[in-house]
């Protein structure tokens, strides 16, 4: 879990601008830096409220020219605050190729795009994922290293989900054929993937209605087919769950030998004894108890 976590990037030079303009960027404990953090922020939230007033066919009706200006000032804004990142470190391609990095650039891309492909500029609702920054503005980035607990019992269980996975397709195709041969045509099950489509609605409970089999011998198949989907639709859950718990178990049994001092900056504890910085953030430890 280090999506939350910027990578530790060097100002590109000790004094002059960059050096002024690192600190105002990539550090959040001074007034100057921490205005900056929320000015960006609310640019964020403006910015997306903005593309999703757009999307309404009645204000876009009425606004389109306003909305349009106004997307394009927010682009040039953030392009301006990306290009300004890579200027003021020392190794503008480790942030580039970073989560944050990344995020950026696909913030203001779809406006680009938008100029070929007009409608792309909807997918920069994506600009939301920038109000992140907010858990190292508000120093909560402790509560990332939990999430990573949620995250690592996932991953533990990525075979066991991926054989759940499996079997649950070849239901689908069993199903979604054995329809297809049944019902047919003209009760709308065209093809086999239709049948299959409709064999993943039925098992997930949702029932959209659109097709539904019409025959007696149809209908006991849909009924089967609903008691398998409610009797392994917590499989996964299951599955993810043990793991979880499992973790937290072993955890619980293993002395720590960590030391419980946390960073004054971002929060975070469990450091070395020995430890002089914090592993996360970089800055100075307090001394230890005793």
């Amino acid at each position: 879990m280090r999506l939350l976590i910027a990578p530790q990037l060097n100002p590109a030079s000790e004094t002059g601008w960059r050096r002024k303009w690192f600190d105002i960027i990539y550090r959040h404990d001074t007034p100057s830096s921490r205005n900056f953090d929320l000015l960006l922020i609310a640019a964020i939230l403006a910015s997306v409220l903005v593309i999703m007033f757009d999307s309404d066919p009645e204000i876009h009706a009425e606004y389109a020219d306003v909305m349009y200006v106004m997307e394009w000032c927010f682009t040039a804004l953030f392009t301006a605050e990306y290009v300004l990142r890579l200027m003021v470190v020392s190794r503008p391609g480790r942030y580039a190729s970073s989560s944050w990095g990344i995020i950026d650039v696909l913030s203001i891309l779809p406006t680009y795009l938008s100029v070929f492909f007009p409608g792309s500029q909807s997918l920069l609702v994506v600009r939301i994922l920038r109000v992140l920054r907010l858990f190292r503005i508000l120093k909560l980035t402790q509560y990332v290293e939990e999430g990573g607990v949620l995250v690592g019992a996932l991953w533990r269980s990525r075979r066991k989900i991926f054989v759940f996975i499996c079997a649950i397709l070849t239901v689908v195709v069993i199903f979604g054929a054995l329809m297809f041969v049944v019902e047919g045509p003209a009760y709308g099950f065209n093809s086999i993937p239709t049948g299959m489509y409709w064999a993943i609605v039925t098992m997930a409970t949702v029932g959209f209605g659109d097709i539904a089999p019409g025959t007696p011998f149809g209908r006991l198949i849909a009924s089967v087919l609903i008691l398998i989907g409610y009797s392994i639709i917590a499989v996964p859950t299951g599955i993810y769950t043990a793991e979880l718990a499992s973790s937290l178990r072993v955890a619980a049994r293993e002395p720590s030998h960590l030391d419980r001092r946390g960073c004054e900056e971002c929060g975070l504890e469990g450091h070395d004894p020995d430890a002089g910085f914090c592993r996360c953030c970089g800055h100075g430890l307090p001394a230890p108890m005793g």
